[in-house]
């Protein structure tokens, strides 16, 4: 029924819970499982400083998509424990636009999001705008 599956996460203790529902049904359909991160990069500030510090030979691994990468990289190697093929993708924007241009280029069949932040009344929220955007079947995972 699933043949791609995709979450999104944000590497927050909420966003885990969802990754942890989706290797669940990727693992249960036999499904390909994409990792999605949207991410705004840090400003040239931000990188100076968390570069101050550290010795000049290794500064250099200090760059804008460091933290997704490593975000990424962590629910890919749970993923992976579980024998499941899986992959990453990562983009510059709004996660909610993010996450469901990606779900749409990579055809998605069923896209998991965590519920933080569903009740939110003035902002809006991204599980709230992913669910009304999505071009596939959505899981709001219980997280919160």
């Amino acid at each position: 029924m699933f043949k791609t599956i995709a979450v999104a996460t944000d590497g927050t203790e909420t966003a885990d819970k969802a990754v942890d529902v989706a290797l669940d049904i990727a693992e249960r359909f036999d499904a390909r499982l994409l990792i999605f991160s949207a991410y705004m990069p840090p400003s040239l500030k931000q990188v100076e400083k968390d570069r101050s510090g550290l010795p000049e030979e290794v500064q250099w691994t200090v760059h804008a998509a460091e933290r997704v990468d490593t975000i990424l990289g962590k629910a890919l190697h749970r993923a992976r424990q579980r024998g499941l093929d899986s992959d990453t993708v990562a983009r510059k924007g709004e996660p909610a636009e993010v996450i469901c241009a990606l779900a749409a280029e990579h055809d998605v069949d069923l896209l998991v999001v965590g519920n933080k932040g569903m009740n939110r009344r003035v902002f809006g929220s991204v599980p709230r705008s992913v669910c009304q955007q999505a071009p596939c079947s959505v899981v709001v995972a219980k997280t919160t």
